[in-house]
């Protein structure tokens, strides 16, 4: 851990391609929807939002002239039921848009919709964005090689997003790392670990503790903690390879020292073999759709010569695979980091794991 600045430029916001477009649209992630981005910026005023402690959330509640109002919920209400229903407009009745907030907070300014169902009062989000090509790679790359599905939609300029349930990585290292068992804490550790590999692996970058949240599993007598991203801005932009491991943001260290005090390297080593692993029986599952995103995404610009010059040096002197040398596109990158952990999984025989001395469960 170190003060080293790993993200120095905002990220710019990049174009869908028209083949990206028709990925997504050939596998029903391309939906018209009644209301973009740009109508949600009309609001006519704002409050801020703050949480139970009386801390600014960087959130603003925004509201609209009453004219804008019922057409919006109307229309953020027919987005609910085609996300998460099957589009009609029979649930509208029961539904109410209780909060739309409004973050000026990083690289895609999202609007929060709070959806209530006025029937039981259960509630959930979902979110809308400005539409970005490397956020959609993100987003697709999570649903696919995690181990979580992911529910997204895109339409032109607008991309709706599904909310993803969890403690706010930041809140629950300050509040209630404190308080888990030392059991609860080496499994958090070893969660970390894989947390660590998998976003390598995959190219997602700046994974702050509170770009991921903390999910708590109850299995029989115990709690069992799982960690999801949720922001996926950074997917393939980035040049230092550091921004792609979470061990390195300072926001990380208390997870970082829990891997330190709780697991030997052997273990940490076995559980990267492991992540590696699943991660390339995913790549493998996954079959004709992630070889056509890969094909699309090794001809697409989602970032800049100066960061695909640095990545593929930094990934060459990690690897020392040739190939990643001649690599023109960040895309090209991603798909040579993904072949090269498949390769390395198939060639693996049992022998070599018997030599290394790693232990499978």
């Amino acid at each position: 851990m170190s003060d080293e600045k790993l993200m120095s430029k905002k990220k710019p916001a990049y174009p869908v391609s028209s083949h990206l477009d028709a990925y997504l649209e050939h596998y029903n992630r391309k939906m018209k929807i009644p209301i973009f981005y740009e109508d949600l910026l009309r609001f006519a005023g704002s409050v801020v939002v703050y949480d139970s402690d009386d801390n600014d959330t960087l959130w603003v509640r925004v509201y609209y002239s009453e004219f804008d109002r019922a057409e919006i919920d109307l229309s953020l209400k027919k987005v609910y039921s085609i996300l998460l229903s099957d589009g009609g407009d029979n649930i509208i009745q029961y539904l109410n848009i209780d909060a739309v907030d409004f973050c000026t907070f990083g690289n895609s300014k999202p609007f929060r919709i709070k959806v209530r169902n006025i029937l039981n009062d259960n509630f959930t989000y979902f979110y809308i964005k400005k539409t970005d090509a490397s956020r959609i790679y993100g987003l697709e790359l999570e649903h696919m090689l995690s181990p979580y599905n992911l529910n997204f939609l895109v339409y032109k300029d607008t991309l709706i997003e599904e909310h993803i349930s969890g403690i706010p990585g930041d809140v629950f290292i300050k509040d209630m790392l404190p308080k888990c068992t030392e059991s609860e804490k080496a499994q958090l550790a070893k969660e970390f670990v894989k947390f660590n590999e998998r976003c390598m692996i995959r190219l997602l970058g700046d994974m702050r503790s509170y770009n991921y949240v903390i999910v708590p599993v109850h299995d029989f007598d115990h709690v069992v903690y799982r960690i999801r991203a949720i922001d996926f801005d950074q997917q393939c932009f980035e040049g230092k390879l550091k921004v792609y491991r979470p061990q390195f943001f300072k926001e990380n260290f208390q997870m970082v020292e829990l891997v330190r005090k709780k697991l030997l390297v052997s273990s940490v080593d076995q559980y990267k073999l492991e992540e590696r692993s699943i991660v390339a029986k995913r790549i493998k599952s996954s079959g004709n759709r992630i070889k056509k995103l890969r094909s699309i995404c090794k001809k697409d610009t989602i970032s800049t010569p100066e960061n695909i010059k640095l990545l593929r040096k930094e990934i060459y002197e990690l690897t020392l695979d040739m190939q990643f040398k001649k690599c023109r596109k960040m895309g090209r990158v991603l798909d040579l980091a993904l072949d090269f952990v498949k390769r390395n999984y198939e060639d693996v025989s049992m022998k070599q794991i018997m030599e290394n001395r790693i232990k499978i469960d």
